[in-house]
């Protein structure tokens, strides 16, 4: 239940073909993220201009953040912009050493590795990566013992993109090797609202507002996939139910049947708050007894559920357990809530 909702960040496999047609293509189309844009503008320019001089690539780049944020979508702009060619793997589909020596020798120079997950790397490859990323080799050891030996294969100069969610993850040999390191924020609500309006042109949507897009973008959790996800569903339910246009009543009553209400809940949400407000009378209660209340994994709820309610207020951790504060309960119409305090003291027996 918990990877299958409308409002999950991550992307489903069918909805990879719509996405890229929806990616921006240059510098000047990719909206957001502004204080990386300018780093990886000013980088680019220093690298074409240094282009007479040698081939030295553009230096490594790390991006990290929550998913649906636009990681993989910069790594191929970042491409185009280089004129170079990008190639996409991911951490887990590297399982060895060969793996990774497969793909950086098909590289020409200045070509972009884009690795994600790269935090799912295996120690065996990473171990391999640390000489391709600073001296552009790769040493194989043959054989053990008395008679191993090692082998040294060049690779052309490239540049290593590395996309995680889990930067905590990463080793700090891996980590210290990246020259460009930025973590990706949330979107704010005017972004998303230029993003939705270059996407509902490119899906020729006869009219979409501001005032309609803007509800779908105050429902987008801070996050462009989620935003175009919903214009694609208030775009069907235009069509079908209506003349193919958007106004602010269609939008609502699309997203209202899609379960997610206007501050970007759904109903997974919402149960998971009322369970701690009406079970649990505000809380505070364990995750573990949250989710055998509802029936769901706790590291499902941890992850899916409560990140987004911490970052909007609606939920509260605290030393005994998690509760609701006052903007959650009002939101619900639940009873007066007092908010938690981790300084309230503790009975020892």
């Amino acid at each position: 239940m918990a990877t299958d909702r409308i409002i999950s960040p991550a992307e489903a496999p069918d909805e990879q073909r719509t996405n890229w047609a929806l990616r921006p293509e240059s510098m000047g189309e990719y909206v957001g993220q502004r204080e990386l844009i300018e780093r990886l503008s000013i980088a680019m320019e220093a690298v074409s201009a240094r282009a007479c001089e040698g081939s030295e690539p553009l230096e490594h780049v790390l991006l990290h953040g929550p998913p649906g944020l636009g990681k993989t979508t910069l790594a191929h702009v970042i491409g185009k912009e280089m004129g170079t060619r990008v190639y996409t793997t991911s951490g887990p589909a590297l399982a060895r050493g060969t793996d990774l020596v497969a793909a950086l020798t098909r590289l020409e120079p200045g070509d972009i590795l884009f690795i994600d997950e790269i935090h799912r790397l295996p120690v065996a490859v990473e171990e391999f990566i640390y000489p391709a990323m600073e001296d552009f080799k790769i040493d194989i050891c043959l054989d053990t013992g008395l008679n191993a030996r090692t082998v040294e294969i060049r690779c052309n100069p490239f540049t290593l993109i590395g996309a995680t969610t889990r930067a905590g993850l990463l080793s700090a040999p891996l980590r210290s090797r990246f020259g460009l390191t930025h973590h990706l924020r949330y979107y704010d609500a005017s972004d998303l609202l230029a993003i939705l309006r270059r996407s509902s042109a490119l899906m020729n949507i006869p009219s979409a507002p501001d005032d309609a897009l803007t509800r779908i973008a105050s429902r987008s959790r801070g996050t462009p996939r989620i935003a175009n996800r919903l214009l694609r569903r208030a775009r069907d339910f235009a069509i079908v139910r209506h003349d193919g246009g958007l106004t602010e009543a269609i939008v609502d009553d699309a997203l209202l049947l899609e379960g997610v209400d206007a501050m970007g809940l759904d109903e997974l949400d919402r149960s998971y708050l009322r369970t701690i407000g009406t079970t649990y009378s505000g809380g505070p209660v364990g995750l573990e007894t949250v989710a055998a209340t509802m029936n769901e994994d706790a590291g499902a709820l941890e992850d899916v559920v409560e990140p987004f309610l911490l970052q909007i207020g609606f939920l509260a951790r605290t030393r005994r357990g998690r509760a609701l504060t006052r903007a959650s309960a009002d939101h619900l119409g639940m009873a007066h809530i007092t908010p938690p305090s981790d300084s309230a003291p503790v009975s020892l027996f």
